[in-house]
């Protein structure tokens, strides 16, 4: 597997991101050694929550939320996926799969870091991904807050919306990620907020890991992810598990699998489910500090006395 890795000083200067960088190695007998670039926040023995990204954005995306859950004494983790941000990026298309991101996350979050206890916040493929960790790893974890998100199998289809963003990136010949960023934002983005999303991608050939993932969404009965999506849904569906969703008002993408989590996840019956008013598909960029409360609240509620 070829790997490129953004240069150090792409990530100079951004704008509200000014937290220590790190980075875990993670070894696979097929797929090598990946690095994986995150930051972290908060005090190193306080209540975890992992937070992850989606298309296309990368840990940036949570900058507004990380002081908030710091302040509050949770430690924040939040990785970038393979192929964004500081982490390493396969330059192949083909070297994406579904089933090599979740496996990339899990060995990031358990074997690197040896996280417990933790709690999910998954946000468009960090819920595809997350959601599918938690179903695999359920003893490591706490409690999910899904924003924004799903965990679809291919047997209902995608909205109309989606699909116009997955035949764009599938025929865009050079990639605008800030334009995709901002057109799931109903706040405008400055221009230095541009170029941070732009930062992880010096070229075309660093973006593979944003073209691979729309064709990965399973959208057939018989996706290659289908099935094991299937099994996560059971899994889920049968954990008492604390879960919240947290979605935004603005979202055609996702809005119709609130509903269904809410209805499925046994953890979610007798909940307060906030509805984030104003805030489009990243609703991290529109309403992060919101989100974050809300996290620090469900987090505090799982506190046993």
């Amino acid at each position: 597997m070829r790997l490129l890795r953004t240069p150090e000083d792409r990530f100079s200067d951004l704008p509200d991101f000014d937290f220590p960088a790190f980075h875990a190695d993670v070894d696979h007998p097929l797929h090598g050694i990946i690095r994986i670039g995150y930051v972290e926040t908060g005090p190193p023995d306080g209540p975890t929550v992992l937070l992850l990204h989606g298309e296309p954005s990368w840990s940036y995306l949570y900058r507004k939320m990380l002081p908030v859950l710091a302040e509050a004494g949770i430690r924040a983790v939040a990785p970038d996926l393979v192929g964004f941000g500081r982490s390493d990026k396969p330059v192949d298309v083909a070297d994406h799969t579904y089933a090599r991101h979740v496996e990339w996350m899990r060995a990031f979050a358990f074997d690197a870091l040896d996280l417990r206890d933790v709690v999910l916040v998954g946000q468009d493929w960090g819920g595809l991904i997350g959601l599918r960790l938690v179903a695999e790893n359920i003893d490591r974890f706490a409690g999910v807050v899904a924003a924004n998100t799903g965990l679809p199998t291919g047997d209902h289809d995608m909205p109309e919306q989606w699909w116009a963003f997955h035949d764009a990136v599938q025929n865009a010949q050079v990639l605008d990620i800030a334009r995709f960023v901002q057109s799931g934002c109903e706040r405008t983005l400055t221009e230095a907020e541009r170029a941070a999303y732009d930062a992880p991608f010096p070229n075309e050939m660093y973006k593979a890991g944003p073209r691979a993932l729309p064709a990965l969404v399973p959208t057939t009965p018989d996706d290659d992810a289908s099935e094991a999506n299937r099994a996560a849904w059971k899994k889920l569906s049968t954990s008492s598990l604390p879960f919240l969703c947290a979605f935004s008002d603005g979202d055609p993408i996702t809005e119709a699998m609130g509903p269904v989590l809410r209805r499925t996840m046994p953890g979610a019956a007798g909940r307060e489910h906030p509805t984030i008013a104003g805030a489009g598909h990243f609703l991290q960029e529109d309403a992060g500090e919101e989100l974050a409360r809300v996290v620090v609240e469900f987090v505090r509620g799982l506190e046993r006395p």
